[in-house]
């Protein structure tokens, strides 16, 4: 990480701005309001972090999870905990404070955080899905095709390839000249509300960022939709009704992840910044920051009976250690 800060800081300073911190407007319309939504956000924070922290411990303790569609979960989890990590405690912070600054560099590195974790998930939502056709379609040449190997090179080229695009996106952002607005009409630095404040043309930077949201969201989603035609044909041809619906319920779960995510962040990010409106886009935004970080372990993996069978296996052997001391 301390690479891609480095890249982030020489990339900053070349930047002459008049602008040194940015005002987060975030949800300081809503007055009294945020109180209430410090104690939601809050506690919905704390389950994030104890769900995602959860199916990675157990993934790692459990022997018998220790497959590649449980190694890209967890890769999924730690991701998606870093990623609320980004923006969540600087959200509640400012629920609080009547200062709601954030620095201009500061800025540019949260924004490179998000959208690198952001993009990872979507590549690594992408990757789960080829896992899951290789499982279903291919299974005799399943150990091959996902190899420790293979998994271990598809995890890794999710994390960069996602930072790359992040600090493309990011470049292309910070690199405009900002004069005097620095009011960032949302609760993070996100690219919409910061680009709109530039003091200069932004059509063309705006037009590459569209043609990187296409390439880390319409790519991927059309491979994963590829997939899933070719699983479901696969799953049509098993003669058994149990055999299809065991065979269509470890797909279930990731088909909902994925149409959460993408949509979401499709509806953010695949449109002109112009068309930016701030109270709706909001509430898009907190769907993939927090309710999809919320609902991945609950149900993609608490309800799986592989993960809930391994979560009391885990429990019991804590508690048997504990009466052995």
């Amino acid at each position: 990480m301390n690479i891609w800060i480095t890249v982030l800081i020489i990339v900053l300073a070349e930047n002459l701005t008049m602008v040194t911190e940015f005002l987060l407007l975030g949800f300081s319309s809503l007055g009294d309001v945020q109180l209430v939504l410090f104690v939601v956000f809050l506690f919905l924070y704390f389950v994030i972090l104890s769900g995602n922290v959860t199916i990675v411990s157990v993934i790692r303790l459990d022997k018998s999870l220790h497959t590649p569609m449980y190694f890209f979960l967890g890769i999924l989890s730690t991701s998606e905990t870093c990623y609320t990590f980004v923006i969540l405690p600087k959200m509640l912070i400012n629920l609080f404070s009547v200062a709601r600054t954030i620095s201009f560099n500061c800025c540019a590195i949260q924004m490179f955080f998000f959208l690198g974790f952001a993009i990872t998930n979507c590549l690594l939502l992408g990757v789960m899905g080829y896992d899951r056709y290789a499982a279903i379609c291919h299974p005799l040449h399943y150990p091959i095709l996902m190899s420790w190997q293979v998994c271990g090179k598809l995890g890794a080229l999710c994390g960069v390839g996602g930072f790359l695009a992040s600090l493309t996106v990011v470049y292309l952002v910070f690199s405009l000249p900002f004069c005097s607005a620095n009011k960032v009409n949302h609760y993070f630095c996100d690219i919409s509300p910061v680009i709109r404040l530039a003091c200069t043309n932004t059509d063309a930077h705006e037009f590459v960022i569209f043609i990187c949201g296409v390439l880390v969201l319409v790519v991927p989603f059309l491979f994963i939709c590829v997939s899933y035609i070719c699983i479901l044909r696969t799953i049509l041809k098993i003669p058994s009704a149990d055999g299809r619906r065991k065979a269509f319920s470890t797909c279930a779960s990731h088909l909902t992840v994925v149409i959460i995510h993408y949509g979401c962040a499709s509806y953010i990010y695949l449109r002109p910044t112009a068309n930016y409106v701030s109270n709706k886009d909001r509430l898009v935004t907190v769907t993939y920051t927090i309710v999809t970080p919320l609902l991945n372990p609950m149900v993609y993996s608490l309800r799986n009976k592989d993960v809930q069978v391994a979560i009391r296996k885990v429990l019991g052997k804590k508690g048997s250690l504990k009466l052995f001391d």
